[in-house]
């Protein structure tokens, strides 16, 4: 048996591709299991087919979101005034999200259920929505290329050796599927995501030969675990985090 959601009229059911789609809910990329209409070529992420009415987030206190199906806008029709943003990663919100009328923040459905601990290799990661240092990857504290004033949420180690964007991870797997990463042969989702070699990494390690293998394994599985998630199909992540650890 399927499940119903308001803005589609047939029923939803939870299939899974190795290929990557865009969700017809937030409008954001997906990949493996999804909410699927076959016979309209429709799919939602899990979190966005299960998104709940009303929601709350520890970074915002006293806060109280609401689910909007589409993003809210201060004119009847779009302008880029009305353009809003993803207070988690920075990007923007195109579709589902939610939304606190009193304050004005916006989560992505996917970003509003990122752990706020993730423990990868006995090293401890915490969700952040403020931090101090810069991240490993785009070398900056604060994000670029996004409105001004949004600082987007960084996952950091509590031996504060590892620190790094979500805006920055969900950029990589973009760039990607956009450069064909996502394209293997054997449509193997593992081997995809192993086919983005994260060359803002390889970049840093250059250099540091003495800590690069342990670092390497470090990111590799935190980039599965993040990107699974942002991406709606965390069996995939649990997989290939079973895989690395196994193979270690």
């Amino acid at each position: 048996m399927g499940k119903t959601h308001p803005i589609h009229p047939h029923e939803l059911e939870l299939k899974s591709y190795k290929k990557p789609y865009t969700c017809d809910g937030c409008k954001e990329l997906g990949f493996g299991a999804r909410y699927r209409c076959d016979k309209c070529d429709f799919d939602l992420h899990q979190d966005c087919m299960l998104a709940t009415p009303i929601a709350h987030h520890d970074f915002f206190k006293n806060s109280t979101f609401k689910i909007f199906h589409q993003p809210p806008q201060k004119c009847s029709h779009y302008c880029q005034d009305c353009q809003r943003y993803c207070d988690a990663c920075g990007k923007p919100v195109r579709g589902f999200s939610y939304h606190c009328e009193k304050e004005g923040w916006d989560l992505h459905p996917c970003c509003r259920n990122l752990p706020s601990n993730l423990p990868i290799k006995n090293i401890k990661f915490k969700l952040r929505d403020k931090v101090s240092s810069k991240c490993i990857w785009c070398k900056k504290r604060n994000l670029e290329g996004t409105v001004s004033g949004i600082r987007g949420w960084s996952y950091v180690s509590e031996c504060k050796e590892y620190r790094f964007h979500v805006h920055c991870a969900m950029d990589m797997v973009i760039d990607g599927w956009r450069n064909g990463a996502f394209s293997s042969h054997d449509g193997n989702s593992l081997t995809a995501l192993e086919n983005l070699e994260l060359p803002l990494l390889r970049q840093y390690l250059s250099g540091n030969r003495r800590r690069s293998s342990k670092f390497m394994k470090v990111m590799k599985i935190v980039f599965k675990t993040i990107v699974g998630i942002l991406l709606g199909d965390p069996t995939v992540v649990l997989t290939g985090l079973l895989v690395d650890l196994v193979a270690k």
